[in-house]
């Protein structure tokens, strides 16, 4: 048996290259989701109980990306949460989950009757049989909707959902900070790596980097590996915005829950029980307001261009070189005093 090799975030370093720009300001991070909306900033909120309901969705709208509200409630809760979304700022663009059975076509309708822009087919395993119909059903139904799919891990997987209908595709399989497939199933692929052999296809389908992003560097490698955007939930994981109440734990710090939602936890929330867990649930530190988390996101992805030398995300991906990194250099990488002086 032959076994490929492959790559992750910390496997690779992008090299600094000549540049010309004086000032970050001079760099355009936008990118096209479609020939509608296009997101000065390109990073979307995860459709996760404890991520994106309507606060997020409207402030990550603001700070120029794109939130997905969830799907682990009745259409008609969902469909309120986007009209909430859509009160709080009309001008952001919001985009709606749902599943690939069950109540998937009256939850797309009744949320983009209320005002969704995308609707996002939210699964674990997407290159899936009940996928091409799901797809190819969402397409008769809501013509004109942007339909973004996932997830995938492969090329032959992107491009059979792109030829199946998807505008936009998720790419990665068991990266997610409180996600356990891989644990669990033995299944999944680096996210970077992913990327990479996706950014291949000859189709025009948008590509989302989901999963395995823990700083805004791994953002700027994504994009420059091929990318168009990159999908977060553990970076915005226990602010204000965020679905849930906060709490009081030891030494009086304040917390709140984060969740993948292939959980225990979260299945028995969402359906009442438990099946498999693929995803643990944990706490996290409250961090106060999203907004800050946004302009550092923003200024380190414009700060990881100018260090390429390139003024938008199309020039990175022309001009990006990707070198590998020793453990030697993923250890000089970090700020090591932290762990030196330990």
């Amino acid at each position: 048996m032959d076994f490929k090799q492959t790559l992750s975030f910390d496997d690779v370093l992008l090299t600094p290259l000549y540049s010309s720009i004086e000032s970050r300001g001079q760099v355009d991070i936008s990118s096209a989701l479609d020939e509608k909306t296009t997101l000065s900033m390109p990073v979307i909120s995860s459709p996760m109980d404890t991520v994106t309901e309507q606060h997020m969705a409207a402030s990550i709208g603001k700070a120029g990306g794109m939130g997905i509200i969830h799907r682990y409630n009745t259409p008609k809760e969902q469909a309120t949460l986007v009209a909430a979304s859509i009160a709080l700022d009309r001008s952001v663009p919001v985009g709606v989950a749902v599943g690939m059975t069950g109540d998937y076509i009256e939850r797309a309708r009744k949320c983009v009757m209320a005002g969704a822009d995308v609707v996002c087919i939210d699964v674990a395993h997407g290159h899936h049989a009940v996928m091409e119909r799901c797809l190819k059903s969402l397409k008769d139904t809501i013509p004109g909707i942007h339909l973004m799919a996932g997830n995938v891990a492969t090329l032959e997987a992107f491009d059979a959902l792109a030829s199946w209908g998807a505008d936009s595709i998720r790419v990665g399989i068991g990266g997610g900070s409180i996600c356990s497939t891989r644990m669990v199933t033995g299944h999944g692929l680096p996210t970077f790596q992913s990327v990479l052999e996706c950014s291949r296809t000859t189709y025009e389908t948008k590509i989302i980097a989901d999963g395995g992003i823990k700083t805004t560097g791994d953002m700027v490698k994504a994009l420059a590996a091929g990318a168009d955007f990159v999908m977060v939930g553990s970076m915005l994981a226990g602010t204000k915005e965020t679905p849930g109440e906060i709490f009081v734990g030891k030494e009086s710090k304040k917390y709140k829950v984060y969740r993948g939602m292939a959980s225990s936890a979260a299945q028995k929330s969402w359906r009442g029980k438990s099946s498999t867990p693929e995803g643990v649930s944990t706490t996290v530190p409250y961090r106060g307001s999203v907004e800050g988390v946004f302009k550092d996101i923003a200024g380190g992805i414009r700060s990881g261009l100018s260090y390429s030398g390139a003024r938008s995300l199309e020039e990175l991906r022309g001009r990006a070189s990707f070198v590998r990194q020793s453990s030697a250099s993923q250890l000089e990488s970090n700020t090591h005093i932290l762990w030196r002086n330990k």
